[in-house]
């Protein structure tokens, strides 16, 4: 199969989709049918006019117009700049004036109808040809939507050794760089030789781009031939693009340059589901009484149990929680919710409340971090609509006197979205103090804080054991996405785990009860004595741990395992200890070994 061959079967997924397919000589400015004026045009003005006149049946022949050229007419020099614009208006309408009885009205023309689907053109064209700054550009297949160009696929011949989807790649570069109007309206990149396809934004490098395996849902993955026909079958199913494009599409600042996110198949579809089970368990309710993860199925009315998103480290778990916070605060059964982003460390706790604001756009609103617990009681008790509340979890601890939390707020339209939090958030049973007091975990003062309140856990590491079963606490999956998802992906390399234990005459039950304490104590960041208490526990704790024969022997088992492997395996070894005085007498025993 050649190139060409390749694009005519990839247009007969798209028309399979539902989609309008066109040749682009045929509708050029010297075809048969033409649509465009010269080969400088990107957009097609005559969808784009009739898509404003059909969504805003309401404006005026000048407003049409204004809407247009706005559109039109990109205001900086910078195309990342002009594309975060660009999805703006597509999301927020462009704003337009106009009068009425000699009054001026102020209003937004929007480009594409999000809610019924039949009011929106989807058409894909091959050979779109393009005047370049070299010369003329024939991207494989430009997709639009109401006369907007929102995505580029460039082929490459399956049957070719010469090229492959990195030629692909460097050509959508070389695009960007002689083209670059036609990507100020761009919301997916796919590159593809056939078997193999993969999906980037406008400022992904190679490792950002990634396959699509889904069609409908997160385990619908049928074993087709083509990744590339999932991709054009699942990614460009035209009412999914279009929530993708409304709650899926990202940007953030990095050093001083403006990043463009989007979304992996098994964040779009978690957020999907977890929004789904949100509203349903979030329903006011009196009285409440074969796929890997389906709780969105079977979540029960009032339950406020949300459900478990379980997604491996390093999948792209904050993007999630920030596309499921943007599409859930305009689902209208929810009534304007307020959302509280709850995590047990005050560096997740930034670097989340980072990552949300930078997604201002997405979210129509600024959020607000809990500095302290006074702080936090008043935003949770003044709040009566909306909002994006970030704290940790030890704010929910009480104050000197009292016995329980008080309520904050009763409000049923209040979600909780607990990240990586772990046995932070499970402490819902009473443990019997000394003096015969009972004392519940912050999992308890949070849910007294907040009795209506839906629950909803993000985690990466769900945990199992009696009162800490993340499920029990939040609900079932929602999502999983795990370690073999991600090396099937190619996200993440696969991982081998040996147990390397140091036999040593010390006592073992003792380090693993001062671990537990450790952990207990350190849960109780916000209070004082708590901290001090970690400090003591901490250091007794080293002290094993850092013993020297220990330190000894496990420094002879490190040396004798890396040269055995380095001796047929080439590669690099990295040492975790769990302190850095510990760490300089490890660093110490290996040198004195091998001098060398």
């Amino acid at each position: 199969m050649n190139e060409d061959q390749l694009e005519q079967l990839c247009l007969e997924w798209f028309a399979d989709n539902g989609w309008e397919i066109a040749h682009g000589p045929d509708i050029a400015c010297d075809g048969p049918t033409p649509e465009r004026t010269d080969y400088r045009q990107v957009l097609l003005l005559a969808d784009l006019e009739a898509a404003i006149r059909r969504i805003n049946p309401h404006l005026p022949e000048s407003a049409v117009e204004q809407a247009i050229a706005q559109v039109s007419t990109p205001g900086s020099l910078d195309l990342v700049a002009n594309n975060r614009t660009f999805h703006r208006l597509l999301l927020d309408g462009v704003p337009v004036e106009y009068k009425r009885d000699d009054k001026p009205v102020h209003d937004h023309a929007f480009l594409i109808d999000f809610e019924v689907l039949e009011r929106n053109r989807f058409r894909a064209i091959n050979q779109f040809t393009l005047q370049g700054s070299k010369q003329l550009r024939r991207p494989d297949v430009v997709c639009f939507i109401n006369g907007v160009p929102i995505a580029v696929l460039e082929l490459k011949s399956p049957g070719s050794e010469n090229a492959d989807i990195w030629d692909a790649f460097n050509q959508i570069q070389t695009y960007k760089d002689e083209v670059p109007e036609l990507f100020v309206y761009n919301e997916a990149l796919v590159i593809s030789d056939g078997y193999t396809a993969r999906l980037g934004s406008l400022t992904a490098n190679q490792e950002r781009y990634l396959p699509w395996r889904t069609i409908k849902h997160e385990d619908d993955k049928p074993l087709l031939e083509w990744q590339l026909e999932t991709l054009v079958r699942g990614f460009f199913d035209r009412e999914l693009l279009l929530d993708y494009i409304r709650y899926f599409v990202l940007f953030e600042t990095d050093s001083d340059k403006l990043i463009k996110k989007i979304a992996g198949y098994h964040q779009f579809h978690a957020v999907r589901e977890a929004v789904k089970a949100t509203v349903i368990a979030a329903e006011h309710k009196d009285g409440i009484g074969e796929r890997r993860a389906t709780y969105a199925e079977r979540a029960v009315p009032g339950s406020k149990k949300a459900g478990v998103v379980w997604h491996t480290q390093g999948s792209g778990k904050s993007i999630s929680m920030c596309c499921y916070a943007g599409k859930l605060l305009q689902q209208p059964q929810m009534n304007n919710p307020t959302l509280v982003i709850v995590t047990d460390r005050n560096d997740l706790d930034g670097q989340l409340f980072a990552t949300f604001s930078a997604a201002r756009e997405l979210l129509k609103q600024t959020p607000v971090q809990a500095e302290d617990r006074d702080t936090l009681r008043q935003l949770l008790a003044e709040r009566e609509s909306g909002g994006i509340i970030f704290t940790t979890v030890q704010k929910f601890a009480l104050l000197e006197g009292e016995t329980a939390h008080p309520a904050l707020n009763p409000r049923h339209n209040i979600v909780v979205i607990s990240d990586e939090a772990h046995r932070s958030q499970y402490g819902l049973k009473a443990t019997l103090k000394k003096d015969g007091r009972y004392t519940f975990g912050y999992a308890k003062h949070l849910r007294d804080a907040l009795p209506n309140a839906t629950f909803i856990g993000f985690t990466g590491t769900p945990i199992a054991t009696d009162d800490k079963d993340t499920r029990a606490v939040f609900g079932d999956y929602v999502s999983i996405y795990d370690i073999q998802d991600a090396v099937d992906d190619g996200a993440t390399v696969p991982i081998y785990y040996e147990s390397r234990l140091a036999k040593l005459d010390i006592n073992r039950e003792l380090i693993e009860a001062l671990s537990d304490q450790v952990e207990e104590v350190v849960e109780d960041e916000e209070d004082v004595g708590a901290r001090e208490r970690t400090k003591g526990e901490w250091s007794r704790l080293e002290k094993l741990v850092g013993a020297a024969p220990r330190l000894q022997q496990v420094a002879e088992d490190l040396v004798s395992h890396f040269e055995a492997r380095t001796a047929t395996l080439d590669g690099k070894a990295m040492i975790v200890a769990m302190s850095r005085d510990i760490c300089v007498q490890l660093y110490n025993a290996i040198v004195r070994l091998r001098p060398e």
